[in-house]
């Protein structure tokens, strides 16, 4: 085998090392969902901004990296679904379709595109080392300001300055934390499952 054809090789996630296929797939994309939702619970308001502090980016971004890129942004869209038709999953028990595409829509609708992004760098391996794996969730990161802070812009008709700094700006700490801890967690999680 040439050195391109192993760098181009579609690598496992570590959701493909379960069996059962259809089963674990679903039983996954639910789960992620469902922590989605959990630590979309665990919020820190912040004076000024509709965006307040959640655990949700890392919830998001470690079940992108664990079950690929389709398998994670399946999990964003059954979570954006279920809280739009009216389950209390959004921040604080919010639920709606007014909420899911409301001020934070684009946040929300950014969980289901940095997903494709992450689990595609996690199918490339990228989840296996600390520095890898930290990239690849600092990209995800990157997507979910990318298209939350325009949608913020448009929903609330903050100007651009402010929308950076509450959209993002007030982030970018706590999601380097999530991102540095998410990232130290993925290769330990390959070392426990490569061991049997």
């Amino acid at each position: 085998m040439s050195a391109a054809s192993l760098t181009t090789a579609r690598r496992p996630v570590l959701a493909d090392l379960l069996p059962g296929a259809v089963v674990r797939d679903a039983g996954l994309i639910v789960a992620v969902a469902a922590l989605t939702a959990l630590a979309a619970q665990l919020r820190i308001p912040l004076p000024g901004s509709p965006v307040p502090i959640t655990g949700q980016t890392f919830a998001v971004l470690l079940g992108a990296a664990a079950l690929g890129p389709l398998r994670g942004s399946a999990a964003q869209v059954l979570y954006l679904t279920l809280g739009a038709i009216g389950l209390p999953i959004f921040t604080g028990g919010e639920s709606g379709v007014a909420y899911a595409f409301g001020a934070t829509g684009g946040y929300l609708v950014g969980f289901v595109v940095a997903s494709l992004v992450v689990g595609a760098l996690a199918r490339r391996g990228a989840d296996r080392r600390v520095l890898g794996a930290v990239a690849a969730l600092v990209a995800g990161t990157i997507v979910i300001y990318a298209l939350g802070v325009p949608w913020l812009i448009v929903a609330t008709g903050m100007p651009v300055t402010a929308a950076l700094w509450n959209g993002a700006a007030v982030f970018v700490l706590g999601d380097a934390v999530k991102a540095l801890a998410a990232g130290a967690l993925l290769p330990a999680a390959w070392r426990l499952a490569e061991r049997d």
